[in-house]
């Protein structure tokens, strides 16, 4: 962990970042499904922050270090000790040495900062890269890879004149926070308004929303259609065309996208009216022998029958008299309280997110993958006021690029949101929370216990 001064954009003076290695985004890390990897994270911040620090919040008091760091690999199935909780940070000057056994299917996962109260802070300021886990099965489809499988991080900053990051803040001087930051720039890689050469041949782009709290729908502004083959966890069953994609804080798609035949041709990759990149399109320096499969990948279907327990979990955004947001809630149940959530070892539950607020939230998960089960509309003031759902419409399946292994589920207002869990792996202590990341460090974020199974008496 350490700060640079990296130039995001040709016209502008270098700006000051908080990085992983150095490089923003951080170096992307590889590693093999079964191949464990232990990656020592060393804190060499300066001691002061350079962003607003909200000492309001739970975890960001007043006194404690401002440089806190820790990294959560976001995805992974790794032991409760590894996985970044948010109540581990450490000091600059400090290091810790986390194991990640990778005993999971390949995905394109990502490593983020995660310390309790000024995660928002951290991640804005550029602590995140890619992780990507890979095995046999995967390398023998013959995908695009090399230098035709690209990472491709977007987020987006506000930017001043001299090139500085600037984060907004309320009115109120001791309560700095604000629910949400969106910028008015978009950045791909670690650059702002930047190009990109590609050759008239199909492109693996590994895509991650890195936003704090911008929902992202990627199109290719000629109206051309692509193919996604994989989300959060990994590969689709098969490739699914879109001509767009929905990608909310935290969610990764696995996108091919096909340039043959374009040769000569600027193509520029939008999020709704924003530009994000531009391609451009020279000839193919040799012939494309990568291939695009019919078939990728199973996706078992969890049967609903299998889980041992439904969880109805509430989204709540408490409010101040004149209207503004104060914060936002787990099940209302603030972060310090005991926990709620203790599934066993090895069990399979449904958790219902029943969201009561105005706004979309990506819910994550640590530890575990899961699949999405439905949504469903209904009535909030009737649930708020006598604690029953009242439906108000049909329950709609997860879209086709929504059908695989995911670890970060769009909950949408005014729906529930259903999705259906294996906790496997490790018992200990983990956290679930929204990552819109504003709404993160203001208290929507709960541990959970996975409870080892009893030893059998004999």
């Amino acid at each position: 962990m350490r700060q640079i001064l990296a130039p995001l954009h040709r016209d502008l003076p270098p700006t000051r970042l908080w990085t992983y290695g150095g490089a923003f985004p951080g170096p992307t890390i590889e590693a093999r499904t079964g191949q464990g990897v232990a990656i020592e994270w060393p804190n060499e911040l300066p001691a002061a922050h350079f962003l607003p620090i909200d000492h309001s919040l739970h975890g960001a008091e007043a006194g404690l270090p401002e440089a806190r760091g820790v990294a959560h690999v976001h995805g992974a199935k790794t032991p409760p000790e590894s996985d970044g909780y948010p109540e581990d940070w450490y000091a600059p000057g400090s290091s810790r040495t986390y194991f990640y056994p990778n005993g999971q299917e390949p995905a394109a996962l990502w490593y983020h900062d995660h310390s309790m109260g000024i995660n928002r802070l951290n991640i804005y300021a550029g602590m995140f890269g890619f992780f990507l886990v890979r095995d046999d099965v995967e390398d023998a489809l013959n995908l695009p890879k090399g230098a035709y499988e690209i990472p491709l991080a977007i987020c987006d900053r506000l930017l001043r004149e001299d090139g500085s990051l600037y984060y907004p803040v309320s009115g109120d001087p001791a309560k700095p926070w604000v629910p949400e930051v969106f910028g008015d720039v978009m950045m791909a890689n670690g650059k702002a308004f930047p190009f990109f050469n590609v050759e008239a041949r199909k492109y693996r782009f590994r895509v991650l929303n890195a936003c704090n709290g911008r929902f992202l729908n990627l199109s290719l502004a000629n109206g051309q259609s692509f193919h996604q083959i994989g989300t959060d966890q990994g590969l689709l069953p098969s490739p699914v065309t879109l001509e767009a994609t929905r990608l909310a804080p935290g969610e990764r798609a696995d996108l091919v996208i096909d340039f043959a035949g374009q040769a000569g041709k600027q193509i520029v990759m939008m999020n709704d009216s924003f530009s994000v990149m531009q391609f451009r399109v020279g000839p193919a320096k040799a012939p494309d022998t990568s291939a695009l499969p019919a078939s990728l990948r199973p996706v078992p279907r969890t049967p609903e029958a299998s889980a041992v327990k439904t969880r109805p979990l509430s989204l709540i955004e408490t409010m101040k008299m004149n209207g503004e947001s104060r914060a936002m809630l787990l099940n209302n149940t603030p972060w310090h309280m005991p926990v709620t959530e203790n599934p066993t070892l090895d069990s399979t539950e449904i958790w219902s997110f029943i969201n009561t607020t105005d706004d979309s939230h990506p819910i994550h998960l640590h530890l575990v993958r899961f699949q999405i089960l439905d949504r469903r509309r209904f009535e909030p003031y009737f649930y708020q006021t006598r604690g029953q759902i009242l439906y108000t419409g049909a329950a709609t399946p997860p879209a086709p690029e929504e059908a695989g292994w995911k670890d970060t589920v769009r909950a949408d207002p005014k729906m529930v949101t259903r999705i259906i869990v294996r906790f496997e792996g490790y018992a200990g202590r983990y956290v679930w929370h929204c990552h819109v990341l504003e709404h993160e460090d203001n208290e929507m974020m709960r541990p959970y216990e996975v409870i080892a199974k009893e030893a059998p008496r004999g």
